[in-house]
């Protein structure tokens, strides 16, 4: 089994992005008027959400400015983008849409674009594929002559949409289609299954021509071959009320001139009825998406490439490293140092890592007061370092004060020319003040939660930027100041969205009000505006007048005092009881223990909670917990088959009593509740080796028929890979990134390489000379060599991706099925 795991490859997909604005939205059926309309944007996966922004209000040309990130558990054809008109009385009526093909994402990745929206026709909206033979029979008549039976076997559909948020009940209609005919002939139909086995047989009779004369070898006329075509929908049985479409496909019988049998996969499309209306009358869209494919092979494949990148802290001079190596190639990309700070992170070596490029960087800096204030190698590493660690840490210190601002509402304007009729500039200075007041407060009173690792890294910083200038008594607080204070809590204040301390973009007030808090608050922390002769930087004379109440001897203690202790030498001692840290929480459908398996009463919503301790079910959130469950006593967590309920998404929670049966919202929320909960409890002694993937009702387990409830399971538990839970981190993704990063670059390692040589040779780059002073090369032996090893180790990597990764399947597999014709 181990051998087994240890030879996968694992297809990770995800998505981040951010949903901008849209603008000059059009007409919309209904009671509501223009003006009024209030609308949102969600993002589905085929037919199923996965993600919605908050309702904006009364607006043609709402800007929404979500961001978003999820992992993708499940193949997919189309990732869509909605825009509905929110309705108090009835069903949100939808405005337009914006469809992009899997395959055509990479187009767009990246950059933000302008997307026209495309009306919401049901007979559009079809996802899922559908498993088709035909077969071309010579049968000989009474009469003699020969005639032609085409068979046609509906085998089975996979990916069907969910109708009302529930399997659908599906069924097909097969018709054999030409100019002057139109068979049709029906399978039965489906109960509650998106994956239905039809397996059906349908016969037709093939017309032929009075000039047809048999041949040696049977074959179909062309004339017949050009106009005959077999038509297959998908429909799900309304019972009383109407069926709908959920997709079709057609296959040409010119398909069997050479090969009498033909089977294959077909993707379901929508329905061509002509009749759609000009996309620019709805109004456009403008998205920022970037979806990644990683192709994880077996941790063995990475070794040679994480142990030279594990070495980097370790190089001399740090310019000659790996990691650092990277970063001087892939200088304009900011997100390409994250996997290799991720990297270090989980094996202990960012902070020799970070120390060594933080020496560099003081190397090149001449002035005290510009000390760590460039995008610099040090200084994006120490942001990814503090937006990973610090997570916690800015929920504990941040959220609750944040709350309050955002749901409290006052008004806070202060400058003269913005405020609106009525607004009192006094009363706005007051709120201001108290809010500024309060997330100071919490800051400066946050020192103890302070995660240890953010601390080292202030504490090298502090003693580094001391050697380098000793004769300015401030610096050590302004090198910690600028990190803590303007790239990490003013940042974080001023988008809240962006690091979950809540769950939507804030409204323009509130916007406008954090941005005056993340103002003052990165004034108040930025050890250098300290002083009075500091205040002639404020550009607003209202921001002036208003800082000046901050101007007292304790404000710049307090700043002192939190400096000093998130990065003494003293050492935070430990509690001995680690903190409770949400892991994840969020609404969901539980089953009623002890119900009986049919009945929609036996699911009930319930606010779900997982911490690192516990996982609790709430009646609603922020209620008192219904049941706690010690996460010691979980024993597996696995996906629940569908046919258990007929209901998608569901997972299970095995404990010491009934197993916790659950349905979440949809397949991104399943993947991230089963992983989170897998990784909490992956060192639980009584882990199970086997689960049951069904129920035990009616005195038998419906899976594997067994008749005790104590039955061992009939199905392997899925192995959790080791993951740094609170940090999140997967190694060999990250090295699978940074592979992908040096593969991409490889032209700008050999210009480096170039650049070595040339040092070598003439002690100095004598061609060239603006592409070589793009490298940092201190020494050009050291870093030559290492050069080597880096294109040495992505050539062999390289190799192991083309022998081991699955060759691009059959065109009409399951993985790679047909794109059909539509009406």
């Amino acid at each position: 089994m181990a051998e087994e795991d240890d030879a996968r490859i694992r297809i990770l997909q995800s998505l981040r992005g951010k949903i901008c604005e849209a603008k000059n939205l059009g007409q919309v059926s209904g009671p509501n008027r223009q003006r009024d309309l209030c609308t949102f944007c969600t993002i589905s996966l085929d037919q199923e959400e996965v993600f919605r922004t908050k309702v904006f209000d009364k607006s043609l040309s709402p800007f929404y400015g979500e961001d978003f990130y999820f992992e993708i558990p499940r193949p997919f054809q189309c990732l869509s983008f909605y825009i509905y008109a929110k309705s108090v009385f009835q069903r949100d009526l939808p405005v337009g849409k914006v469809s992009i093909r899997k395959e055509d994402l990479c187009k767009y990745s990246g950059k933000e674009h302008w997307f026209g929206l495309h009306p919401v026709d049901p007979n559009s909206e079809v996802q899922g594929k559908v498993h088709l033979e035909m077969r071309l029979n010579e049968l000989i008549t009474e009469n003699g002559p020969v005639c032609q039976q085409l068979l046609v076997r509906i085998i089975e559909c996979q990916g069907l949409p969910l109708i009302s948020g529930q399997n659908c009940d599906p069924y097909a209609t097969v018709s054999l289609v030409g100019p002057a005919r139109s068979d049709q002939k029906k399978t039965k139909v489906k109960k509650k299954t998106s994956n239905p086995h039809f397996e059906e047989t349908f016969f037709f009779e093939v017309t032929r021509s009075g000039s047809y004369s048999k041949k040696s070898h049977f074959q179909v006329e062309e004339e017949d071959i050009e106009k005959l075509e077999i038509k297959v929908d998908l429909w799900n049985n309304g019972n009383l009320a109407q069926d709908v479409f959920l997709g079709e496909t057609r296959v040409s019988v010119k398909i069997l001139r050479n090969d009498h049998v033909h089977k294959a996969w077909y993707l379901l499309q929508p329905k061509g009825n002509g009749n759609k209306s000009k996309s620019d009358d709805l109004g456009s869209l403008r998205l920022k998406v970037n979806y990644i494919e990683d192709t994880v092979l077996p941790s063995a494949c990475y070794t040679p490439l994480c142990n030279l990148l594990l070495k980097s802290p370790d190089v001399k001079p740090i310019s000659a490293s790996a990691a650092h190596i990277l970063g001087d190639i892939c200088r304009e990309r900011y997100e390409a140092v994250l996997p290799v700070v991720r990297l270090l992170l989980h094996h202990n070596r960012l902070v020799p890592f970070v120390s060594a490029v933080a020496v560099l960087e003081l190397e090149n800096t001449q002035e005290a007061n510009t000390i760590f204030r460039g995008n610099s190698l040090a200084t994006r590493c120490i942001d990814d370092m503090m937006k990973i660690v610090g997570k916690n840490y800015l929920t504990v210190t941040l959220k609750p004060v944040l709350d309050e601002i955002c749901e409290s509402n006052k008004t806070c304007e202060i400058d003269p020319i913005k405020l609106k009729e009525g607004d009192n500039v006094e009363v706005n200075k007051e709120n201001l003040q108290c809010y500024v007041q309060k997330v100071f407060s919490s800051i400066t009173q946050s020192s103890a939660s302070c995660p240890p690792l953010m601390c080292d890294v202030f504490k090298a910083l502090r003693h580094m930027a001391s050697k380098r200038f000793p004769a300015d008594p401030h610096v050590q607080y302004s090198a910690v100041s600028s990190f803590v204070f303007l790239r990490f809590f003013a940042v974080a204040v001023l988008s809240p969205h962006s690091f979950q301390l809540r769950p939507h973009h804030p409204d323009p007030e509130i916007s406008r009000t954090l941005t005056l808090i993340s103002k003052t608050i990165q004034t108040l922390g930025s050890w250098g505006s300290l002083s009075k002769n500091k205040l002639s930087s404020f550009k607003e004379t209202y921001m002036y007048d208003f800082f000046k109440s901050f101007q007292e001897d304790k404000c710049i203690e307090k700043v002192k005092k939190f400096l000093d202790e998130i990065s003494s030498n003293v050492s935070k001692e430990s509690s001995g009881m680690e903190d409770a840290v949400v892991l994840k929480e969020g609404e969901v459908q539980k089953r009623a223990q002890g119900r009986k398996r049919i009945g929609k009463k036996n699911f009930k919503k319930r606010w779900l909670r997982v911490t690192n301790r516990e996982l609790s079910y709430h009646k609603y959130r922020g209620k008192e917990a219904l049941c706690i469950i010690d996460v010691k006593n979980i024993r597996a967590v696995e996906k629940l088959d569908e046919s258990a309920f007929n209901r998608k998404n569901m997972f299970q929670v095995v404990h010491a009593e009934k197993p916790l049966y659950v349905q979440a919202g949809n397949c991104v929320e399943a993947s991230e509740w089963t992983e989170v909960l897998s990784q909490v409890s992956r060192c639980n002694e009584r882990r199970l080796a086997t689960f049951h993937p069904s129920t035990y009702t009616g005195g038998v387990w419906q899976c594997c028929k067994s008749l005790s409830d104590s039955a061992p399971g009939c199905q392997p538990c899925t192995t959790t890979m080791l993951a740094n839970l609170q940090l999140d981190i997967d190694c060999d993704r990250e090295t699978e990134r940074i592979f992908s990063l040096l593969s991409s670059n490889d032209a700008k390692l050999q210009k480096m390489e170039d650049a070595c040589a040339s040092i070598a040779v003439y002690q100095g780059p004598q061609r060239e000379q603006e592409d070589y002073s793009k490298f940092t090369i201190q020494d050009s032996k050291e870093t030559f060599q290492t050069l080597k090893l880096l294109r040495k180790v992505t050539e062999d990597l390289q190799v192991q991706h083309n022998t081991r990764s699955d060759p691009t399947a059959q065109y009409g597999s399951l993985d790679n099925p047909i794109v059909g014709k539509t009406s």
